[in-house]
């Protein structure tokens, strides 16, 4: 008799966006030079910002928040209910609101709490949105995310922010390429090395937005505890949950964070977790561990080069799970309650 195994609705959505995302990307670094422009022109004027949002637009945040600083601009990113209730002031600030629906319930709030702010500029994927509507906005292409758990809207949103960096100076020809020409190394020994363990921890040094988007996939779709910390925080106390039942994902890019990536790796090895380390370092392999390469990168460059193959795995892993991967059970797309 042969056996036919249908593929959840929701992880097939999600696969429908991520088939999009790179050409979604690229469109939207293209299309908002205007915007882009004025955004960059107003952190030259203030040399200060704050990045709100939340859940993976938090991430996007997180992850984009040292190239800021790389560049001169005193850049923190905060979710944005931690805005609402423990506010940082906004005076001499550039905002960068991310969401991708631009109708969440806090950024709602926010306007209606504050009156908005004369140097915010929002970033969404609905050009008919609330937040589209209110402050000038960039645009990402391909319309809202449908799929539950943020895959192309990552994608997006980050070219979104390679767009005000060029804008800034930096050079976009790295990140471009890897958009341009994606990679899709294998990922079945990542997967076998994470095939038992009860929960999973993610972590990076300059990387560690990437890692906190990719800890929420994780958790969104297999419904297995995965958590992020940046290294340092893991090195301090964390490691006592360390075992062959715990996963651990690093991210190490080309630069000068990455020996410390390295250190953390022999040492999660030596406890007996389970290693798979996303590595466009340019460093030697460390044993004992999955490693995924790439070709040397840092900031943007690694991420566009990591996130579709990061994606894959979080799928897979969840796959192998979850019956019905991709269907969340007590969540929606769009929060609208806080």
């Amino acid at each position: 008799m042969t056996m036919t195994t249908t593929r959840p609705e929701g992880l097939l959505a999600i696969e429908r966006e991520m088939a999009r995302q790179h050409a979604d990307a690229l469109a939207s670094f293209r299309t908002n030079g205007e915007v882009a422009a004025k955004a960059a022109e107003s952190l030259k004027c203030t040399g200060r910002l704050l990045l709100l949002g939340m859940g993976g637009s938090h991430a996007v945040g997180r992850a984009v928040e040292p190239l800021y600083r790389l560049l001169g601009i005193d850049a923190i990113a905060l979710p944005l209910s931690e805005q609402l209730g423990a506010p940082l002031s906004l005076e001499g600030r550039t905002v960068f609101i991310t969401s991708q629906s631009g109708e969440s319930a806090e950024v709602l709030r926010w306007y209606d709490e504050t009156g908005g702010h004369a140097e915010t500029f929002g970033f969404t994927l609905e050009n008919g949105s609330f937040l589209a509507r209110t402050a000038p906005c960039l645009i990402g292409q391909g319309g809202t995310e449908q799929a539950f758990a943020a895959t192309r809207s990552l994608t997006v949103s980050f070219a979104l922010h390679l767009a005000i960096l060029e804008a800034l100076g930096e050079n976009a020809a790295q990140a471009v390429d890897a958009l341009e020409n994606p990679l899709e190394p294998a990922i079945d020994e990542a997967l076998a090395a994470l095939s038992g363990v009860r929960s999973v921890v993610t972590s990076g040094r300059r990387l560690q937005g990437l890692a906190e988007a990719i800890a929420l996939g994780f958790t969104e779709l297999s419904r297995v505890p995965c958590f992020s910390l940046e290294g340092g925080q893991l090195r301090h106390g964390p490691m006592e949950m360390l075992s062959p039942k715990v996963g651990v994902v690093l991210f190490r890019s080309n630069d000068e964070t990455a020996d410390l990536v390295t250190a953390m790796a022999t040492s999660v090895v030596a406890a007996g977790a389970r290693l798979v380390i996303f590595d466009a370092s340019g460093h030697p392999p460390v044993a004992d561990a999955a490693t995924i390469a790439f070709p040397p990168s840092t900031g943007l460059g690694a991420v566009f080069a990591m996130l579709p193959t990061a994606q894959r795995l979080m799928i897979a892993f969840a796959a192998a799970r979850v019956a019905d991967a991709g269907t969340p059970v007590r969540s929606s797309k769009i929060t609208r309650s806080e």
